[in-house]
């Protein structure tokens, strides 16, 4: 191995994901989804200088995006084909939301937060990411994109690992825009949902519940999970939530949980484990955007385990899935 090259390949990630995030804000997989196409049409059916999109498009070629033939037209690879917005695995809002400016200011600050411990995101913007998407509503929209496709990455996952036909009522606390609790939905038809997050976060959902065929079955609720959560749900599921938070927000949130639980409730938090993880690449560095973008952090299965214990919980046990994803599970404690 040359060590060199390889250091200069870590180096010059930041400027990979800056190409494939202008490569997803300007869709380019998906028009490339119906076959090859040279760069004129590209640069038309964008907007884009011809020019430019053609030294982009030489980069994405040598980071495998695409292939160009002998015409000097280009088709999606396979890693192409995951960038195409309708497809199962898609990356393509993750990589619309990582480039973003204010996100990329943040991670620009990374320095900031090792030196201080501080949340890099306060110190370049003066505010919590929380009360920034507050004001910025369209960075809200392409965050909860982002987010929605993440988790349609895992829906399956999940729902393989863990059998939620036990249930009358799963309440999914911070579900976004239901895409989850539309899997869980759609699989058991014998189970009713309440998805609840922020009143404008699921203002958004009913076109998904609806396209999953589960709208009958959801109540959809707005709120903060700091004030108060649905009461009734036999389970109460969080995804990706609690690794957004530092410790003293993470137990209030679970207690705000716990209050409206009922005596034979279940809470299953479905997040990466640094512990266990499958792919500990993927972690470490979520761990690190959890320090500079959210505040949170990824945590260990102990970490989880004394969480759920101040909050009034029982760990009972771990479950993995396909993925990189486990499912925590947790009884209130008697």
């Amino acid at each position: 191995m040359d060590a060199s090259r390889e250091v200069r390949r870590l180096v010059i990630g930041y400027q990979v994901s800056q190409a494939v995030h202008v490569a997803a804000t300007l869709g380019l997989s998906d028009l490339l989804a119906d076959g090859p196409k040279s760069v004129v049409e590209l640069a038309e059916r964008t907007g884009a200088d011809v020019r430019s999109l053609t030294r982009l498009m030489r980069a994405l070629v040598a980071v495998g995006l695409y292939v160009s033939d002998a015409d000097d037209r280009f088709s999606n690879t396979e890693l192409g084909e995951v960038f195409r917005t309708d497809a199962p695995q898609s990356v393509a809002g993750w990589a619309r939301l990582v480039g973003r400016p204010f996100h990329w200011q943040t991670y620009a600050s990374l320095e900031h937060s090792i030196r201080t411990g501080e949340n890099a995101f306060v110190a370049v913007h003066g505010e919590s990411v929380w009360d920034y998407f507050a004001g910025h509503p369209a960075e809200q929209r392409v965050f909860d994109e982002a987010m929605t496709a993440l988790s349609r990455t895992v829906a399956d996952d999940v729902v393989e690992a863990f059998d939620f036909g036990q249930f009358g009522t799963v309440v999914d606390v911070g579900g976004g825009r239901g895409m989850l609790l539309g899997a869980i939905l759609a699989r058991y038809p014998s189970v009713n949902g309440v998805l609840f997050d922020q009143p404008d976060v699921v203002a958004g959902a009913n076109e998904l519940l609806s396209a999953a065929g589960v709208s009958l079955r959801c109540r959809v609720v707005g709120g903060s999970f700091f004030d108060s959560v649905p009461e009734g749900g036999d389970a109460y599921v969080l995804k990706a939530v609690i690794h957004d938070w530092a410790d003293k927000e993470a137990v209030e949130i679970l207690r705000t949980c716990r209050r409206s639980m009922p005596a034979h409730g279940r809470l299953l938090l479905i997040e990466q484990l640094l512990d266990e993880s499958p792919d500990p690449v993927r972690t470490a560095f979520s761990d690190l955007t959890m320090l500079v973008v959210a505040g949170g952090q990824e945590r260990t299965t102990d970490e989880y385990r004394s969480l759920l214990e101040a909050a009034g919980f029982d760990y009972t046990r771990t479950i993995p899935t396909d993925g990189d994803m486990f499912l925590i599970e947790a009884e209130p404690t008697q």
